[in-house]
């Protein structure tokens, strides 16, 4: 890969890569729509890591002229000479017959996504916005990850991460995310809620510009718990990492029983929520506005955005997917990496002059102590 020569002139520009998805799902079809936006293409530069021929083929059925350039991806660069360029993977392919997962495109979307965070993590692109995976492909292709936030944790070595989502004015981090509602009490520590609290203070304010956050912090059980009558989870475990978490200079309220904490935070009296358990969060995400729902990756060294849906196999290659919120991940990332590099300390910068880019000083650069919120409540 070819750094270029950082910011300057005609890299002055984001530069966004974008991961084209599982080739047999919609993932091609909402880069190419997303990318079609003139406003969107106004905004930054773009490499998408996919297959050209795939994206011609949803741009014929989308009645869309190509409007990009096309290199092979083992030459990746910040320099191309195009608004967007396909970096292509033409040694793959994928038969249009194919509409659900497979060995094929699991290995595509594979490298699509270690390739991207590679040239995230040297400089050459700014932020990664990935396509929707089939996490039942990547398991065909014997893919080491069971999706995108363990690839990327391992890739950026970031020992924490969180999952954030956000919809319209309301940010959610969530504490457990793929654990059976049952098994929550099971792996539910203090550790667990600390972690998102910690993380998603400091997205706010890396990424948002907001100087003392402050967030509200989801009750577990109905009427957060009254008093132990439904459930003692908030006394051992929920208050102390809140408590923590203030002692840390945190600005964060809580536990608040769910049934009114996101209806707070929708009228501005939290910047941001952190929810116990992945429905609990996700419901009011994607009921406040679902076509422009956006997943963030937060605790890494790099900016990763993603739509919050999935391949949906069963309209792909029909022209029917809608691109909202591709095209509302693509506006964060390029938000989100304006305001990281606008903040980022001088002489930190992502160019081949010698000097780390932004993730290579992140993983040198020791981590301060957290306190120990090992045990469990």
């Amino acid at each position: 890969m070819n750094k270029g020569n950082g910011h300057n002139s005609i890299s002055e520009q984001m530069v966004i890569g974008v991961t084209m998805g599982d080739a047999a799902g919609i993932g091609p079809e909402v880069v190419v729509k997303a990318l079609a936006d003139p406003e969107v293409r106004r905004a930054a530069k773009f490499i998408v890591f996919g297959m050209n021929e795939q994206l011609c083929y949803a741009a014929d059925r989308a009645e869309i002229d190509p409007f990009w350039g096309r290199h092979q991806h083992e030459k990746i660069s910040r320099e191309y000479p195009y608004k967007v360029v396909v970096a292509d993977y033409d040694e793959y392919s994928v038969p249009p017959y194919i509409r659900g997962p497979s060995r094929v495109a699991g290995e595509a979307s594979l490298k699509f996504c270690v390739d991207a965070i590679a040239a995230a993590k040297e400089g050459i692109v700014d932020a990664i916005v990935t396509g929707p995976i089939s996490k039942t492909s990547w398991k065909l292709a014997d893919s080491p990850w069971p999706g995108h936030t363990e690839m990327l944790a391992q890739k950026c070595k970031a020992p924490r991460k969180a999952m954030m989502f956000v919809s319209g004015p309301l940010k959610v981090a969530l504490a457990t995310i793929h654990v059976g509602l049952f098994d929550v009490r099971n792996k539910f520590t203090i550790g667990c809620v600390f972690e998102p609290i910690d993380l998603l203070n400091d997205a706010l304010k890396d990424y948002f510009s907001l100087e003392s956050p402050r967030i509200g912090v989801a009750a577990l059980n109905p009427h957060a718990g009254e008093d132990g009558q439904f459930g003692d989870e908030e006394q051992r475990i929920i208050s102390p990492a809140i408590l923590l978490a203030q002692e840390q200079g945190i600005n964060c309220v809580g536990p608040i029983p769910a049934d009114t904490l996101f209806l707070r935070a929708i009228h501005g009296e939290f910047d941001a929520v952190v929810a116990m358990y992945h429905d609990q969060g996700m419901i009011p995400i994607k009921l406040l506005d679902f076509e422009h729902a956006v997943n963030v990756t937060i605790g890494l060294p790099i900016v990763r955005t993603s739509p919050a849906h999935g391949t949906a196999f069963d309209i792909a290659g029909r022209n029917l997917a809608n691109p909202s919120s591709m095209n509302s991940a693509i506006m964060l990332a390029i938000q989100m990496a304006k305001t990281k590099r606008a903040l980022q300390p001088a002489g930190v910068t992502a160019n081949g002059n010698g000097r780390a880019a932004p993730a290579e000083a992140a993983e040198q650069a020791p981590e301060a102590p957290k306190p120990d919120v090992s045990s469990e409540g």
